[in-house]
């Protein structure tokens, strides 16, 4: 196996723990940051974004402002060393919220646009 370990976890066409290479586990790295709710994982309750709690938040301006300052503190806090965060813009689409992150990643000056969709219909 070369690489870094895929998130999710998942085999390869092989049987193998599927690979992946760094510009996307740098990815899969913000997607855990921004699914995860703070409190969630143990000895590091502080880690995480909580963008699956904010779907039942009250919308509006104010809301989104709110969520987009909530989750690019948490990628800066989180990946700091890994990214360098552009803009975060988070909106709410057909029960669920998208947030999409533009960043770069530090290690090989890749300039990436991403967006995550938060499941519709899931409780935090």
């Amino acid at each position: 196996m070369t690489g870094t370990v895929d998130f999710p976890w998942s085999l390869d066409g092989s049987g193998r723990t599927r690979a992946t290479d760094h510009d996307e586990h740098v990815r899969d790295l913000i997607e855990q940051v921004l699914l995860t709710s703070p409190g969630e994982r143990v000895m590091r309750p502080e880690f995480g974004a909580g963008l699956l709690a904010m779907v039942f938040e009250p919308g509006g301006p104010e809301a989104a402002a709110a969520s987009q300052f909530l989750v690019r503190a948490a990628l800066e806090r989180e990946l700091s060393e890994a990214i360098a965060v552009e803009s975060v813009v988070v909106e709410a689409r057909d029960a669920a919220l998208v947030a999409t992150i533009a960043y770069a990643v530090r290690r090989t000056g890749a300039h990436q646009v991403a967006s995550f969709r938060t499941p519709a219909g899931v409780s935090p």
